[in-house]
């Protein structure tokens, strides 16, 4: 009942708002993965958008103005993995902090003595379970050096919130019916110890070398190239592509392969 009611709420909520097509256009051109979409799925993640908009709150950190095109790009962004699974799975909690560049998360662990070491850990973004959403924003070409293929600050995050819808980041989100864990297990455990060799050796990886730091990280990864890189991630793991791609309920790669199809959206 109390579902039914939150979603109602946050369809009434997007029904007051006023964005052109103009605005969308121009925060689209932004993101031109967005045109691997098929036709009819631009308006459905538009709508999706605003209702994202709708049930979460979204402040700017250390004197950052969020402007509106921010929270169209954002809430277009974090809603792409979900298009096809629903704004469900983003579900309790609201809270997302933008931030202006890169930002420090002071950390501590302890060693195996027990000695408990802290340090300042520079991120590009975090996701807390039960709890907020962390994000970078980068104006322009004002973005860090080095970044490989395929990064997408916001994608990452947002898997990582699907990765903890059973639990724990772990790399296995919770599966649909029908998609077999087995046959996830078989994709992924051989691409991210492959990976891992990889980056070890000291080989500049085309997709990003983070995702060997963690199972959960290389599912966040590995996401970001499915939705920005989709023919890379083919190349490189096609077995894991084809896992996300019954997970996410999409195929990019079939529409970046057809420049013909490319479009500009309006």
């Amino acid at each position: 009942m109390f579902s039914a009611f939150r979603n109602w709420r946050r369809r009434r909520a997007a029904d007051r708002m006023q964005v052109s097509p103009a605005e969308w256009a121009a925060v689209e051109r932004t993101l031109p993965f967005l045109a691997w979409l098929p036709p009819d799925d631009l308006p459905r993640l538009r709508r999706m958008a605003l209702e994202f908009l709708a049930d979460k709150e979204i402040h700017g950190a250390k004197g950052l103005v969020v402007t509106d095109a921010m929270l169209l790009s954002i809430a277009l962004q974090a809603c792409l993995p979900v298009l096809h699974i629903g704004l469900d799975a983003y579900a309790g909690w609201i809270g997302i902090v933008v931030y202006p560049g890169d930002f420090v998360i002071p950390r501590s662990v302890a060693d195996e003595a027990g000695v408990v070491h802290e340090y300042d850990d520079e991120v590009l973004g975090e996701a807390w379970e039960g709890g907020p959403v962390l994000l970078s924003w980068f104006e322009g070409d004002d973005i860090p050096a080095g970044a490989a293929e395929g990064i997408n600050v916001v994608i990452h995050e947002f898997a990582h919130k699907l990765d903890m819808g059973n639990g724990d980041a772990d790399g296995y989100p919770p599966l649909p019916a029908g998609m077999s864990t087995a046959a996830w297990t078989r994709a992924f455990q051989p691409a991210y110890d492959d990976f891992c060799a990889r980056v070890d050796r000291g080989e500049e990886t085309r997709l990003d070398p983070y995702g060997a730091e963690h199972p959960a990280e290389f599912f966040a990864v590995m996401s970001e190239a499915f939705f920005e890189t989709p023919s890379l991630l083919i190349d490189e793991y096609p077995a894991v592509y084809k896992q996300l791609s019954i997970y996410y309920r999409q195929d990019p790669a079939s529409r970046e392969r057809r420049p013909q199809d490319a479009r500009s959206h309006s």
